[in-house]
């Protein structure tokens, strides 16, 4: 009896630690779980009454992360670009869910016809077959589904963007003139000048004594050219140019294409006059103008279209951003770190 009363009392013990012990690893296990169902998936903001998770967001910057990590960056640079990365993605994520909200307060719709002909055109455009394209988007990792849902998307966005901000830009004539006239470097006449030079290349191991004797020479050929010489014949006689039996004629040029030194002589002096011994990359060189010309601009008439669209696409995008500034100060916002 004694021993029956010890064997009962032994299996009870034992039986609620077994209890105990499974309740502990049940326990651990659903922490487990949780923690891990954490790291997988999240909220990471919430915008109204919709949330954006860790997983679409993880998803949004893979093909970046992947680029990332494949470029050869130190850690710490690496850990900079996916902060970076991830703060620009997930405000872009947020702006996506606002203006959808946006469609869907305006009821913009698209149809089954519009989806259909705009993707029979970008295949078209690329003379991609149905299959054609199918293997392009599984090469990304996408099925023509997804495919089709984020041109719908693309579609949805961007007629909202043609009802809220395209209809309300308008472009005048002052605007294309203006612009026109602040860019003349772009649209106006140019000058360029016509160079003669003389040149006496410097040998890469030339010492002091060497470079100093190249210079004596050309110092002569500089005097000569004061005392009246033509430009021309000093330049055959002397220079190691290419063109030296052309009389050192180097051609048209415009200013910016000069080297800096180079560029500075020769805005000192007028046509038919030459600029000191210059030390150059290539060697000394004496710079004689010829002439200067002035190429014709294009007529307003003639670009007032490009401008046109220049200042429209800006235009938009100017108005497009400021819109969505003023959408987020409507909007419930909060981003959880």
């Amino acid at each position: 009896m004694k021993n029956n009363r010890v064997l009962s009392r032994f299996n009870f013990v034992a039986f609620n630690i077994i209890i105990i012990v499974s309740i502990f690893v049940l326990t651990l296990f659903s922490y487990e779980k949780v923690n891990s169902a954490e790291l997988v998936d999240r909220i990471v903001a919430v915008v109204n009454d919709k949330i954006i998770t860790l997983y679409e967001l993880n998803s949004a910057l893979k093909p970046y992360v992947e680029q990332i990590r494949s470029s050869g960056y130190s850690n710490e640079k690496e850990e900079q670009l996916f902060y970076t990365i991830r703060e620009n993605m997930l405000s872009q994520l947020v702006d996506e869910l606002l203006t959808d909200q946006e469609i869907k307060n305006y009821d913009i719709t698209i149809s089954n016809n519009e989806l259909n002909d705009t993707i029979e055109r970008i295949k078209k455009a690329n003379m991609y077959t149905d299959e054609d394209l199918r293997k392009v988007l599984a090469a990304d990792g996408l099925t023509m589904e997804k495919y089709t849902d984020s041109m719908k998307k693309q579609m949805l966005r961007s007629k909202l963007v043609e009802y809220e901000v395209k209809s309300k830009v308008i472009i005048t004539q002052e605007d294309i003139k203006s612009y026109y006239e602040k860019h003349t470097d772009e649209y106006g006449g140019k000058e360029e000048y016509h160079l003669l030079n003389i040149i006496l290349k410097v040998p890469s191991y030339a010492d002091r004594e060497k470079k100093d004797g190249i210079f004596n020479i050309l110092t002569g050929v500089h005097d000569k050219l004061k005392e009246g010489e033509s430009f021309e014949e000093m330049s055959r006689m002397y220079s190691e140019s290419p063109f030296a039996q052309q009389g050192g004629d180097i051609g048209f040029f415009e200013l910016t294409q000069l080297s800096d030194e180079i560029r500075k002589a020769i805005e000192k002096i007028k046509v038919g006059e030459f600029t000191e011994i210059l030390d150059t990359d290539q060697g000394y060189q004496i710079f004689f103008v010829k002439e200067i010309a002035s190429t014709q601009g294009t007529p307003l008439e003639e670009v007032s279209s490009e401008i046109e669209e220049k200042l429209y696409s800006n235009k938009v995008e100017d108005s497009f951003q400021a819109w969505l500034k003023n959408i987020r100060k409507r909007a419930h916002i909060k981003i959880i770190k």
